[in-house]
C-alpha cells in the first residue's frame, strides 16, 4: 500500500522536502551506534553496491506527510550511491523499496520506541525492528522484532541472525573511537562479530609488524648461515695452508712425502 502512488501526480523530489526533522539528539549514542554499524557494513559488503544504510535520515512514505526519522535503517536492493551528492532523504516513491530493517536507540527521553513507532513500522511493513536501550537494568537491552503475519514478534536472545539479510546483530563490550563500553556489532552466522574499521586497521598493523619481525628473523638466520659458511671456508683454507707449510718443512728435512 505504501508503494502505491498516483503516478499522474508530480511527486516531490528529495530537494523539495526537508532533509531532517531538526530534532536534536539528547545522547551521542543515537548517532554513534548506527554510524558504527554503517562503517562496519561498508567493510563487510565493500564489493556490494545493492544496499544502503541511512543514519538519522528521513524516510518519506507519503508526499503529504512529514518523514519518519529512525536512528538507522537498512535497505537491500537499492543503489548504495545514487550520485556524488548522495541522498538527502529516502523517498519510497523513488526508491520503490521499503527498508528491511529499522534501528531505534532509546535515550534519556523516550520517543515512543516501544509504542507508537513500533506500531508505525509494523504498519509500514518493515521486516525487522531493532530497539537498543542501553539504560535498561533488568529487561534485555537489545530487542529484535520480526514481522510475522502482519504482527511484530519478539525474537529470542540478544544475538540475532537475519536470514533474509545474511548478517546478524549482537551487543558486546568493546572499544570504538577510544570509548570502552557496550556497542552493537554485526556478526556472522556462527555468532562471531565482525571487526570494526579501527580494529581492522590495528589488526593489519599487528600482522604487518609480525611479518616484519619474521622477515628480520629470517634475514638474521640467513646472515648467520652466511657467517657460518664463511667461517667454515676460512677454516678449510687455514687447514690447507697449515698442511702445505708442514709438507714444505718435511721436504726441507729431506723426507720424501711420496714414501710416507
Amino acid at each position: 500500500m505504501l508503494l502505491s502512488y498516483d503516478r499522474n501526480r508530480k511527486l516531490p523530489t528529495a530537494k523539495d522536502l526537508p532533509s531532517d526533522d531538526e530534532t536534536p539528539v539528547d545522547n551521542e549514542l543515537q548517532n554513534d551506534l548506527p554510524n558504527l554499524l554503517r562503517a562496519m557494513l561498508a567493510l563487510i559488503w565493500a564489493s556490494r553496491m545493492d544496499w544502503f544504510f541511512g543514519v538519522d535520515m528521513g524516510i518519506y512514505y507519503d508526499p503529504d506527510q512529514p518523514a519518519i526519522v529512525p536512528d538507522g535503517f537498512l535497505s537491500i536492493g537499492v543503489p548504495r550511491i545514487i550520485d556524488e551528492d548522495l541522498r538527502l532523504s529516502y523517498l519510497l516513491w523513488e526508491e520503490e523499496k521499503l527498508p528491511i530493517l529499522v534501528l531505534e536507540v532509546v535515550s534519556q527521553t523516550r520517543r515512543e520506541e516501544y509504542t507508537t513507532k513500533k506500531d508505525f513500522y509494523q504498519e509500514m511493513g518493515i521486516l525487522y525492528y531493532v530497539i537498543h536501550n542501553p539504560l535498561r537494568k533488568r529487561k534485555q537491552k537489545l530487542e529484535v522484532y520480526k514481522l510475522i503475519n502482519g504482527k511484530y514478534e519478539l525474537l529470542n536472545g540478544e544475538a540475532v541472525w537475519f536470514t533474509e539479510i545474511g548478517i546478524g546483530i549482537k551487543r558486546e563490550r568493546g572499544t570504538y573511537q577510544g570509548v570502552v563500553r557496550e556497542w552493537l556489532y554485526w556478526m556472522d552466522e556462527q555468532g562471531n562479530r565482525y571487526l570494526t574499521p579501527e580494529e581492522q586497521i590495528k589488526d593489519a598493523q599487528q600482522q604487518a609488524q609480525i611479518a616484519q619481525q619474521q622477515a628480520q628473523e629470517a634475514q638474521r638466520q640467513t646472515q648467520a648461515a652466511q657467517r657460518q659458511t664463511q667461517e667454515a671456508q676460512q677454516q678449510a683454507l687455514e687447514a690447507q695452508r697449515r698442511t702445505e707449510l708442514l709438507e714444505e718443512r718435511l721436504r726441507r728435512l729431506g723426507i720424501d712425502l711420496d714414501e710416507l
